[in-house]
C-alpha cells in the first residue's frame, strides 16, 4: 500500500481509526399521541391516493379489445 514518506502533522488524524467516543447522545423522546396521529392520517392520505389513483387509471389503461371482442369490424363483414 503507498505509505506518505513525511509524518502526519497532526496526531488526532493518525489516530482517527482508534477513537471512540465515550459520550453517549441522549435518548430520542417518544412520540405524543398527536404526533401519532398525524403520521397515521399523513400514512393514510397517501394510500387513498394511490388506491384512488389505480381505479381512475385502470379504465384509461384498458385496451377495449375484451368490449369488443365478439364483434367484428364493417370492413371485415363486406367481403
Amino acid at each position: 500500500m503507498f505509505r506518505r514518506r513525511e509524518s502526519v502533522p497532526f496526531s488526532f488524524v493518525a489516530e482517527a481509526d482508534r477513537f471512540r467516543s465515550n459520550v453517549t447522545p441522549p435518548p430520542s423522546p417518544r412520540a405524543g399521541v398527536p404526533e401519532l396521529l398525524g403520521r397515521s392520517l399523513v400514512g393514510l392520505t397517501v394510500v387513498a391516493g394511490l388506491v384512488g389513483s389505480l381505479l381512475l387509471g385502470l379504465p384509461a389503461l384498458d385496451s377495449g379489445q375484451s368490449a369488443s371482442h365478439g364483434k367484428q369490424s364493417e370492413a371485415s363483414q363486406g367481403r
